[in-house]
């Protein structure tokens, strides 16, 4: 049981110092929401060498204490909104076998914005926001390519 709090710990950590760089690298996609998604990372990984639920706690503390150290309280919520979204797809994927890494990560990043467009159209009570989906799911689909291959190359290393 130590251990894997320590090991959870770990990865909430690691997870927390991607969310950092992120933050550090002066890339301006010209539309709000979008990022690396650098932190996914953690979870795309995680995904395959832990138990689900011992992911999903890893994820939600390091949107927690991201949000606290670096963010508000605007940004947990579209956050959590969008990584539990994310989380919830991708492993309903990994599930269904036949997605690669690469494919199930994609998957991530293309829902963790619709994640996040849902809570934006709530919180400014009009559809309107939809209208950035066409951006953010190449974005998602891009950036999830990215962090799926990376997850790729480190699971095959561990």
């Amino acid at each position: 049981m130590t251990k894997k709090i320590a090991y959870s710990a770990m990865l909430v950590a690691l997870a927390m110092i991607f969310s950092y760089v992120e933050i550090l690298i002066p890339i301006s996609f010209g539309v709000p929401g979008i990022k690396l998604g650098l932190a996914n990372l953690v979870v795309v990984v995680g995904l395959w060498l832990m138990p689900a639920p011992q992911v999903f706690l890893i994820l939600v503390t390091r949107i927690i204490l991201v949000a606290f150290m670096f963010g508000s309280m605007s940004s947990l919520l579209y956050s959590l909104a969008g990584g539990i979204l994310s989380f919830g797809v991708m492993l309903l994927l990994k599930k269904c076998k036949g997605f690669s890494v690469i494919g199930i990560s994609m998957a991530g990043g293309v829902s963790h914005n619709i994640g996040q467009l849902v809570i934006a159209a709530l919180v400014v009570e009009n559809l309107s926001v939809f209208y950035y989906f066409p951006v953010l799911m190449i974005a998602g689909l891009v950036t999830g390519m990215l962090i799926g291959v990376v997850g790729q190359r480190v699971q095959k290393r561990i």
